[in-house]
């Protein structure tokens, strides 16, 4: 299919997006729906490129909780396998018979020393045994501490608790057309002085060469003095927006992707949080408004968000729009 060659030449221009212009040189959208560069690193060792602080901090917690388990049943394995072939007659107090229950009571006395509980009843005999119990536990400390570190790096890091709408909108407004997307914190970490922005990529042909071209999308309203409740985006599309005169299939064969930013202030974390998510030219809908996502309550003292409603949205007529 043809790329788009002509485009509305007094739309507003951004040069700073710290992405490419060659087209030719980027596989698919520039960031993921959950707002993570759509980007594969290669050509350095992994071990060198691995930040393993910061991927434990950004692991989905389930997967942080199964390193944590897993790491904790490793080392001890490890440790009660040492402890066997130091010699079992080594550790004081064991009762076990068969070889399974002696791994087994050295297994479980590796995690007593490990997290130095030390019930007592199994002891270390002799200098190698007590080395090894004594570098154990002094694995452990370090170990719980490095845990303790990341749960609470976890726990404060800073976050914008933010869901965006699947979709993106076409919808009648104000006499024309309005280009929309929804958001809505999903806590209480409510932000203030928030700000929105969108930029809007698209593939357009330049003597005979595909280049990206980034346009900066204009919002009816882009700042918010707070955000408690569901915010809609508006960009209108006029004379100044680089989707004046465009079809829908003008859009589609430029691989419209709108990449969104938003930021504000959150007194609970007393510190600045960034969000920030794209929408592909086939997530757009032509036609279409959001549904209400609040009302009041039945004595109209408050106000109801239904969150499981911010995708909701109806089929309108969308005219003057190929």
């Amino acid at each position: 299919m043809a790329l788009l060659k002509s485009f509305n030449k007094r739309a507003k221009t951004e040069n700073e997006t710290g992405l490419g212009t060659n087209s030719s040189i980027n596989g698919g959208r520039f960031f993921n729906k959950s707002g993570a560069p759509n980007i594969q690193l290669q050509g350095i060792p992994f071990m060198e490129r691995l930040n393993l602080y910061h991927t434990l901090l950004s692991l989905p917690k389930w997967q942080f909780l199964f390193i944590i388990i897993l790491s904790f049943i490793g080392m001890n394995l490890a440790f009660a396998s040492v402890y066997l072939l130091i010699g079992i007659e080594h550790l004081n107090g064991m009762v076990a018979i068969t070889k399974l229950e002696k791994f087994g009571e050295a297994f479980f006395f590796s995690a007593q020393t490990f997290t130095t509980v030390g019930y007592g009843r199994i002891n270390p005999v002799g200098f190698s045994a007590s080395f090894v119990a004594s570098l154990e536990a002094l694995v452990g400390l370090l170990s719980f501490a490095l845990v303790t570190g990341l749960l609470y790096g976890r726990f404060a890091r800073p976050k914008a608790y933010i869901n965006y709408s699947e979709n993106a909108l076409f919808v009648p407004f104000r006499g024309g057309t309005a280009f929309m997307l929804r958001l809505v914190p999903y806590t209480k970490n409510y932000l203030v002085n928030a700000e929105a922005r969108l930029t809007l990529s698209m593939q357009i042909e330049e003597d005979g060469i595909k280049k990206n071209r980034f346009f900066s999308l204009e919002l009816d309203i882009s700042k918010a003095n707070t955000l408690m409740s569901n915010w809609t985006l508006v960009h209108i599309i006029n004379e100044e927006s680089p989707f004046f005169n465009l079809t829908k299939e003008d859009i589609a064969n430029a691989k419209a992707e709108i990449l969104v930013f938003v930021q504000g202030f959150d007194e609970s974390f007393s510190n600045t949080v960034v969000s920030r998510t794209s929408y592909t030219f086939d997530e757009f809908i032509y036609g279409a408004k959001f549904l209400p996502m609040y009302h009041p309550n039945e004595t109209n003292s408050r106000t109801i968000i239904h969150l499981n409603k911010l995708n909701d949205y109806e089929l309108v007529e969308l005219p003057n729009f190929g």
